[in-house]
């Protein structure tokens, strides 16, 4: 059975000759969307774009990329989102069913398409770019908008600290990036003079100077600044003992993690384990990360990770810097 979210074209999508379970009717806030679908069993959503809040702001779309499976969703698009810019940012962010023919709905349906099958809408794009001298164009704006990640902690000492700083790390080979531990000094010991370690009460000022960077990472500790972040990495040590400690000190802990993006961090529990985690804590888990190597930075799991966030622009075959021990 099929859900059919739609605003500005539902009266076509109305005409559809499919099995529907539930259908709405409006503009929905992307967390909105996630939130009610996330664990809502459906064969494929047809999504009109226009249901979308502010879907002209590329960063919502992606947003729904990160929140659910996007193999499952079926975009149907407006006149003013068809642009090879555009569509080659969805199938930068695994958005692969896209549509603005009613006929290719049923046929996405049941021949969803794989990578190969969008993979020109890329090199459409770089066409585009290089054949726009148009200032103003939409090809020529560069980065839309600062994306800003925050990482948190939920089973004590999950890792956010390191894993932000990993993430720098990678991220930088192909991308401007800003790291920041709000309320504590951890980041010194990485002796990288990159790494803005900072309070609440200066937090505003420290971000405005990284709003010329594509990604502004965040190791949030205990702080209030989610209000701040685009999206939340909220990081799960799956071992028994923290499992144990988090849920004798909140049982509804995974309860109010519903819907959100939850990474298993330092984990080296197996892909079948994750399941029976998913089942138990009635929560979705997004990626499954094994402890790593904070000296190396040629990991390929790590990648992995950061191309399902959407950062497509990282090039494997750049050789990272070789570690020093001692700075």
């Amino acid at each position: 059975m099929n859900v059919i979210i739609a605003n500005k074209y539902q009266s076509q999508l109305g005409t559809l000759d499919i099995d529907v379970i539930k259908s709405l009717s409006g503009e929905f806030e992307v967390e909105e969307i996630i939130s009610n679908f996330k664990n809502f069993y459906f064969n494929k959503m047809i999504l009109d774009i226009t249901a979308i809040k502010n879907y002209k702001d590329i960063n919502n779309i992606q947003k729904l990329s990160v929140g659910l499976d996007m193999s499952k969703i079926i975009l149907f698009l407006d006149e003013e989102n068809s642009s090879p810019v555009f569509l080659s940012q969805l199938v930068s962010m695994g958005i692969y069913n896209f549509t603005r023919d009613l006929p290719n709905i049923k046929y996405l349906i049941n021949n969803p398409n794989s990578y190969k099958d969008v993979a020109q809408f890329q090199k459409l794009a770089e066409n585009a770019n290089n054949d726009n001298n148009d200032n103003n164009s939409q090809a020529n704006q560069g980065p839309i908008k600062t994306r800003i990640i925050g990482l948190k902690n939920v089973t004590e000492n999950a890792g956010s600290t390191t894993l932000t700083y990993i993430l720098k790390k990678y991220l930088e080979k192909a991308y401007k990036v800003m790291a920041i531990e709000m309320d504590k000094k951890d980041f010194l010991l990485f002796n990288d003079q990159e790494l803005v370690s900072t309070d609440e009460e200066d937090f505003p000022t420290t971000i405005i100077k990284g709003k010329d960077r594509d990604v502004i990472l965040i190791d949030l500790n205990n702080s209030a600044e989610i209000k701040d972040c685009d999206e939340v990495l909220y990081l799960v040590e799956p071992s028994i003992i923290k499992l144990n400690k988090i849920m004798r000190k909140n049982k509804n802990t995974f309860t109010e993690l519903k819907g959100k993006t939850i990474v298993l961090n330092k984990s080296l529990i197996s892909d079948k384990d994750v399941k029976e985690f998913e089942y138990e804590a009635k929560s979705k888990v997004f990626f499954n990360m094994p402890p790593l190597n904070d000296k190396s930075f040629d990991n390929h799991v790590v990648e992995d990770f950061l191309i399902k966030l959407g950062f497509d622009r990282l090039q494997t075959d750049v050789k990272p810097k070789r570690f020093k021990w001692f700075k």
